[in-house]
């Protein structure tokens, strides 16, 4: 999206990096924006994030501390992310804990590289070094150097995107997932055992791969 990338950019050279969440604690919103400070320092960029939650006015009040106001905005809840993510260079995820990592899922389907914690399904969504890279929830070091190593190298940056493009078409599109979950419940109903919970169900597809 031409528009809003020179919208969120101002018109300049500027990358983007943006994170989308419910600002809840386990999203770990203030590690994204000192994950972006640590990047802001060696990299010409802007965070957008995208959401609401409880931890906003405590983000806010970090952005003011880290001087980051100017180089931060905040989008609110967004129906449709695809325009955001599409005017994007970078996905943080720095969660604590994700049962699947659907966010990161459709920023890697919009050619998003995607930073992310080693933790619940995210290591099933994003192959390290491959298709994104992960880290340990507290290392945010890593996440910042692994963000400033995509953005000041745009093949790397295209060839990780495209490849992790590719693996949501692979693995993840909705004519491969769907049946596998639809069987998942004929199974149950015809055991008669009580409805499987959402992570049950997940897992039982993904062991159908």
């Amino acid at each position: 999206m031409p528009e809003l990338r020179a919208e969120l950019t101002g018109g300049g050279p500027d990358r983007v990096v943006v994170h989308a969440s419910n600002f809840r604690p386990v999203k770990r919103v203030d590690a994204v924006v000192e994950i972006f400070r640590r990047i802001r320092e060696r990299v010409a960029a802007r965070l957008v994030l995208i959401g609401d939650g409880p931890e906003r006015g405590a983000v806010e009040q970090r952005i003011v501390e880290s001087g980051l106001q100017d180089d931060v905005r905040f989008a609110g809840e967004q129906h449709d992310l695809v325009p955001w993510l599409s005017a994007a260079d970078l996905f943080l995820l720095p969660s604590q804990q994700e049962s699947f990592g659907l966010a990161a899922l459709e920023a890697m389907a919009c050619e998003v590289p995607v930073v992310a914690s080693r933790v619940g399904g995210l290591p099933e969504v994003i192959d390290d070094g491959i298709t994104g890279y992960l880290c340990a929830p507290d290392d945010v070091d890593g996440m910042a150097e692994r963000g400033v190593a995509l953005l000041g190298n745009p093949e790397l940056r295209d060839r990780i995107g495209r490849a992790a493009a590719a693996r949501v078409r692979e693995r993840f599109c909705a004519e491969l997932i769907v049946p596998q979950y639809e069987q998942c419940y004929r199974d149950v109903l015809a055991s008669g055992e009580p409805p499987p919970t959402r992570d049950a169900v997940r897992d039982a597809a993904a062991a159908q791969e």
